[in-house]
């Protein structure tokens, strides 16, 4: 009978165990590919993209980029690169030291890369611009269709018909089916994984009727948002290095900068239109013809290949992208918001992966377009990165963290010139690491904890934790030795603080009067503290001056039982310029690990307060996922919920998955990774309502920091 009992008991337990293996297990192939997109609506925002995370490809409803004029509206035709940036001649010269503009903190005199206008200083103000807009990113060539109809003129949009076009985001393919006077014409088009470098397949019958061609063009790069300009011919060049055995190589340059394309003819005639504009002319035989086309920086990396070679390298890639790292399945869940919540974390993951994934920090608009020029802000990278280690994609953060150390020098330097130790991280940014001109970006202090909230996050998951501590020591302690240096002791307080003079992430506070924060508060505290932890894992003395402010930092402000903006702001929830922009204020608990300073009780109040009487038309993107990962920290769910999904101008997500903000950012990818950041910790940390309507599944995702 108790052998019985036993054998019953194991039987049970194995059966709970499988049971229980099997609800665990997604099917991720069905999760995945019940987002493919599948559009039939010729609209400006519509375009879809495909890339490697280096390198990224945005196409029309054509399959290619036909009609970059229309999509200009939208979102733009890019084709972009990490690497595809020009520096224009800078004749006068203009360095950091002819835009400073002097401020007196805590009676020293500092120096901030500042903003001028013409009215305050025209040299002044052409430093700034040219500081601004240098080096910026560039499109690299147009490549799309020449059809023409039966009369003889080329087609516009509107003699596309019918148009179906789908993204199967398993292949990372787009299949693109419509119709010119009755006659189909279909492409396929895809990006190689391992090199910046696109294929296309194309079937119709206009090619034998020679009235279907290939067009490259090839502009002049720019610093505006498009980064292309046609009507310059004269300002680059073009020329071909070499033509032989199906193989074309382009010679690309302006100015002092240069790079190469080459083209896969695959038996096509090349024809020379003008000095920049080029033909492919399929033979007149074919009504299948492929071609490929690769991006490159020198002559000396990269081979050239077949579409269908391509279009293999591609499917493996994706197949192997979507079968690990992370992935969470809300088709339990019985809440109406539930499937599109899952359609923006599937997209979220396919955008963040050719947009994000590269060896730099990515700007706000990726590879698309230029947002700020192309350059990035190193504020945002958090929102851009923090998921990648989240969904267990920790070599793209890594990847990533090199830039830091690439910059480092220069961010010393800027420390030391304004009286700092350690190094102060710049804001607005291209690959040269050089601080950009702003009235606002200069004076943020936010972006430099991240560096250790990374590093962090990198060890807290890590298997070779020594490996961890020991590549990024010096980037954590030099960064808590600015930190350190740059908070404040109010003798006649006792405390530390911070500011002036700096502008908070709420960037609608004035630089000259911000004192103190709570979100940066918060954020210094931790990060000092973390960086102690470091010292020890190291088996290093602890630095008393870190021990010394995290015991005597300024307690957050607080009015009326809620959270103030700053401590400057009195009466901040009764005035429209503090009810604005970031609702930094609720990041202090769920975006940042718990601390002493923070009052949950008083967070709630002050979330439950910015929920009625925020301006929510003047916020961004990623200050939905911010507010619910704030909720949910101190078990408000529902809450999180409300403001996961809140219907805001600017928490709308396209069909293509773009978080859409408006006419000028289109696109903006903070916005698609903090949705993923949230979504991740608050799987890990059971932060979803346990309403019996979000039965979330998920695998394969790292914890939070603490």
């Amino acid at each position: 009978m108790r052998n019985t009992l036993r054998y019953l008991l194991l039987l049970l337990t194995i059966i709970y165990l499988c049971s229980c293996r099997d609800k665990s297990k997604i099917d991720r192939f069905a999760l995945v590919t019940r987002h493919n997109i599948e559009n039939s609506l010729i609209d400006s925002l519509n375009s879809l993209s495909v890339g490697n995370g280096e390198f990224a490809f945005t196409v029309d409803i054509t399959g290619l980029q036909t009609f970059p004029e229309f999509y200009s509206k939208g979102i733009s035709l890019g084709t972009m690169s990490d690497w595809g940036w020009h520096t224009g001649e800078n004749p006068e010269n203009f360095q950091l030291g002819d835009v400073y503009k002097t401020y007196d903190v805590h009676g020293r005199k500092v120096d901030y890369v500042r903003q001028f206008r013409a009215n305050e200083d025209a040299r002044k103000a052409e430093a700034s611009d040219w500081l601004r807009s240098n080096p910026h990113r560039i499109h690299l060539g147009m490549i799309g269709l020449q059809i023409f109809k039966e009369d003889g003129t080329e087609i516009s949009i509107s003699d596309v018909r019918d148009p179906v076009q789908k993204l199967n985001l398993w292949t990372g393919e787009i299949d693109s089916r419509f119709i010119v006077e009755e006659e189909p014409v279909h492409l396929k088009t895809v990006c190689h994984p391992d090199y910046d470098m696109i294929s296309v397949k194309v079937i119709s019958g206009l090619i034998g009727k020679n009235r279907l061609k290939i067009k490259i063009n090839f502009p002049l790069g720019v610093s505006s948002p498009n980064g292309y300009d046609f009507n310059s011919p004269d300002k680059h060049t073009t020329r071909i290095l070499a033509d032989t055995n199906n193989l074309t190589i382009f010679s690309r340059s302006q100015d002092s900068d240069k790079y190469n394309v080459i083209v896969w003819r695959n038996n096509a005639e090349l024809k020379e239109v003008t000095q920049h504009i080029y033909y492919l002319e399929p033979q007149q035989t074919d009504s299948v013809y492929s071609f490929s086309c690769q991006f490159l920086k020198t002559t000396v990396t990269g081979r050239i290949q077949s579409f269908n070679e391509t279009e293999e390298a591609s499917k493996k890639s994706w197949e192997q992208f979507w079968s690990t790292g992370g992935a969470v399945d809300f088709s339990e869940c019985t809440d109406p918001g539930a499937t599109e919540l899952e359609r923006r974390v599937i997209l979220s993951q396919y955008l963040t992966k050719i947009q994000c994934s590269g060896s730099l920090p990515p700007a706000e608009t990726g590879l698309t377009y230029n947002s700020w020029f192309g350059k990035f802000h190193l504020e945002m990278h958090w929102w851009h990165a923090v998921h990648f280690a989240l969904w267990q994609r920790e070599e793209v953060l890594e990847k990533q963290m090199t830039y830091y150390f690439n910059i480092f020098e220069n961010s010393k330097k800027t420390a030391e010139h304004q009286g700092y130790e350690g190094v102060r991280w710049p804001k607005m940014v291209g690959p040269d690491g050089r601080e950009s001109p702003s009235t606002v970006g200069t004076y943020l202090i936010w972006q430099q904890p991240h560096v250790i909230f990374f590093a962090e996050l990198l060890y807290k998951n890590a298997v070779n934790k020594e490996k961890i501590l020991n590549k990024y020591r010096d980037l954590v302690f030099a960064t808590t030795d600015f930190m350190a240096s740059y908070a404040w002791f109010d003798s006649t307080r006792n405390r530390y603080t911070l500011g002036p003079v700096l502008i908070p992430a709420q960037e609608s506070l004035k630089l000259e009067t911000s004192v103190n924060p709570p979100f940066e508060l918060v954020y210094w505290y931790w990060g000092l503290k973390t960086a102690q932890d470091w010292k020890r894992r190291l088996n290093l003395e602890p630095v008393s001056r870190w021990t010394d402010i995290t015991e005597k930092i300024s307690e957050l402000p607080v009015q009326d039982g809620l959270y103030l903006c700053s401590e400057d702001t009195k009466d901040s929830y009764q005035n429209p310029r503090y009810m604005s922009d970031h609702p930094i204020v609720s990041g202090i608990f769920g975006v940042l690990p718990e601390t002493k300073l923070v009052d949950p009780e008083i967070l709630g109040n002050s979330l439950d307060t910015i929920m009625k009487k925020w301006n929510w038309k003047t916020t961004w993107g990623w200050d939905f996922p911010m507010m619910a990962m704030s909720a949910a920290s101190i078990g408000r769910a529902e809450l999180a919920m409300d403001f996961l999904l809140m219907d805001a101008p600017k928490n709308r997500y396209l069909m293509n998955g773009h978080n859409y903000q408006d006419a000028r950012l289109s696109i903006y990818l903070p916005g698609n990774g903090g949705l993923l950041t949230a979504v991740a910790s608050m799987c890990v940390s059971d932060q979803f309502p346990h309403n019996g309507k979000w039965k979330v599944k998920w695998e394969n995702l790292n914890s939070y920091v603490e």
